[in-house]
């Protein structure tokens, strides 16, 4: 498959790494059909030959064999003209070539193979403000290397954390702000994460329905699956690294640990820096399929009926009622986290039968509040007050690799690609 073989107008699309998200993105593309042809940069040999790549290719231990996958279980198998040489091979009828020889963005050479477009899955580059030529590559090494636009699978982490980041830069979550994406002045996306886009859609319908102010604050918990960045068998830590428990077996430990879904959620819902909230993540030993445990307290008004189970799930059942590209689920029924394993762009599932609320009064004294003038409270007879706050408990499933993430990261990379 070499250049001259392809058409000028051919879609073509670049993907940087291929661990779980770079190839659940191959897989999501060659079935979507939109481009003809999709580059893969590996940046190494992997085994000892294309077959090996093949072989990686076809199967699948979460999702099963590609071909079941993309046309049911009495398909046949869909790699053919896998050839050494160039690097390349079929799949279900779609030009795929694996670059084998770096792993620096800036040397890879998008410009030989005509990609514009780039989906850095390795979560390696991370900062949008690094220069192109940074001793351990960069972001902006893309644009070096011939790219026009990079999509980065996961948010960005910026090294100076002052800053907002670069004006080229921006952070979407499809069906949430992807319109805030201006193809005129930004090169540099992010996708957040799979719990960032399960979180806003579970955030963004109860801000639309009461507003940020009657939403005192939240909290959340994600039951998360295991990723490659944990250990199968207990090692030492890397040089310098803090966190032992990483570095603990995640076949048999419930493991605690952090997320950045806090910070990336007020990116994609600036409403979000009105309501005091906390994110928290457990990572449990499946290969995929999580859970959010939302708490929301909302301050109750003095007259009137107060927030119940029912009110919200009528507001998430009408929200997912409206979402027409499927975004978010609602349902009644009961749910075990293989059952959310595939589900096509879904990026949370609402299960209304566990849905919780309780209303209780809330003792406030006064002169522990900031900002009451002292002759207000010289003059008020009640130093202490009692509000009504109703805590709400939502549960919202995501598949955190195919289903919920790279579906729709599939869905950010075309919506971009077709205003190029």
């Amino acid at each position: 498959m070499a250049m001259d073989t392809l058409h000028s107008n051919s879609k073509i699309v670049g993907v940087n790494g291929f661990g779980r998200i770079g190839k659940l993105t191959l897989w999501h593309h060659v079935g979507r059909k939109f481009f003809d042809n999709i580059i893969v940069n590996i940046g190494r040999q992997p085994g000892s030959s294309m077959q090996d790549i093949a072989h990686y290719v076809e199967r699948d231990s979460t999702y099963g064999w590609l071909h079941s996958y993309l046309h049911g279980h009495s398909a046949e198998p869909v790699i053919t003209d896998v050839d050494e040489d160039s690097g390349s091979m079929r799949v279900d009828g779609v030009n795929v070539r694996f670059l084998r020889s770096h792993r620096n963005p800036a040397e890879i050479g998008w410009h030989d193979h005509g990609v514009r477009l780039v989906v850095d899955t390795t979560g390696r580059f991370l900062d949008p403000e690094l220069e192109p030529d940074h001793p351990e590559g960069a972001l902006r090494g893309h644009f070096e290397a011939g790219a026009e636009k990079v999509i980065v699978s996961a948010p960005f982490k910026l090294k100076d954390k002052g800053t907002s980041g670069p004006q080229e830069a921006v952070t979407t979550v499809m069906g949430i702000n992807e319109n805030d994406y201006d193809p005129r002045r930004h090169k540099v996306i992010s996708n957040a994460s799979c719990t960032t886009t399960c979180l806003a859609h579970m955030m963004k319908p109860l801000i639309n329905a009461f507003g940020p102010k009657k939403i005192m604050s939240a909290s959340m918990a994600t039951v998360h699956a295991a990723t490659g960045s944990q250990e199968v068998l207990d090692r030492l830590p890397k040089t310098g690294k803090t966190d032992l428990r990483k570095n603990r077996s995640i076949m048999n430990n419930i493991i605690l640990t952090t997320t950045g879904a806090a910070n990336a959620l007020r990116l994609v819902i600036p409403e979000m820096e009105e309501i005091a909230f906390i994110a928290e993540s457990v990572r449990i030993p499946v290969t995929t399929g999580s859970l959010i445990i939302l708490v929301v307290n909302f301050q109750e008004e003095l007259s009137g009926p107060f927030i119940t189970r029912d009110t919200i799930n009528d507001i998430f059942h009408a929200a997912a009622s409206e979402n027409h590209k499927g975004y978010l689920h609602y349902t009644n029924k009961q749910n075990v986290s293989c059952d959310i394993i595939g589900l096509p762009r879904v990026a949370t599932v609402i299960e209304g039968y566990e849905t919780h609320t309780r209303t209780a009064e809330a003792t406030i004294d006064l002169q522990k509040v900031p900002g009451i003038e002292k002759e207000v409270l010289a003059n008020s007879q009640n130093k202490i007050i009692r509000v009504p706050v109703t805590q709400a408990v939502i549960y919202g499933w995501y598949d955190n690799e195919m289903g919920s993430y790279v579906n729709i990261l599939g869905d950010r990379t075309v919506s971009i690609a077709e205003n190029m």
